[in-house]
């Protein structure tokens, strides 16, 4: 009787460690189990974005003429004024016609300015914008009734190229880089004077009355 129950307690266990070795066996298979029955999950990818471009304060959003101001602007370190001042300092009892800001040979940034003798004979002197040395002026060859229209419109002009600026950046701060007396549609005297902004490098000009100083057209040109 002692045999007999020996032996089926022996016969038990070893179907019950069958059962355990069955059980392992499906685990590993990767069918039976609930945890190896869904499939790995895919690597996330981020969406590509939809603008594909720069963000708006980027180089990529600037308008060629914005770079060109944003590359030339800053190397320039000499200002308007003193290229002016070192202008007519080239050529005797001269006074200021224009001046702007350029970019001159092999890249380096000068002012091109005009100036005008009494009797109106017209000098183009540049100067370097870095050091403010004026180069030798160059005299226009024109024939008597120019150069008298000339003297004349400065003449007329009672306000200084200085004065135009001075106006033009009470209006709105930013680098001066060109002025010019011209005469507009209604044929009166102006100072044509541009700033640039230099948050988004835009140019602005203003129509300066060469008379009273009155701001006469204001145009940005974003471009």
């Amino acid at each position: 009787m002692t045999k007999r129950v020996r032996g089926a307690g022996a016969a038990v266990c070893a179907v019950a460690v069958a059962g355990a070795l069955l059980a392992g066996c499906g685990d590993d298979g990767g069918g039976g189990g609930k945890e190896n029955s869904a499939s790995p999950s895919a690597p996330s990818v981020a969406a590509p974005s939809a603008s594909g471009g720069e963000s708006s304060g980027g180089s990529g959003q600037m308008t060629e003429d914005q770079r060109s101001r944003k590359a030339l602007v800053p190397q320039a370190k000499i200002s308007y004024d003193k290229a002016l001042k070192a202008a007519t300092e080239a050529v005797a009892d001269s006074k200021p016609v224009s001046v702007e800001l350029k970019r001159g040979a092999g890249g380096k940034p000068e002012w091109h300015a005009k100036v005008a003798a009494s009797d109106g004979t017209e000098s183009t002197v540049r100067v370097d914008a870095v050091t403010g040395k004026a180069d030798k002026p160059q005299t226009k060859n024109e024939d008597g009734d120019d150069k008298k229209e000339l003297a004349d419109r400065l003449g007329r002009a009672s306000v200084t190229a200085q004065q135009a600026a001075d106006t033009a950046t009470g209006k709105k701060s930013g680098t001066v880089t060109a002025v010019e007396l011209d005469t507009n549609d209604q044929k009166k005297e102006i100072w044509s004077v541009d700033v640039v902004t230099t948050n988004d490098w835009n140019k602005t000009t203003y129509d300066v009355d060469a008379t009273d100083r009155k701001v006469l057209r204001e145009h940005v040109d974003r471009d």
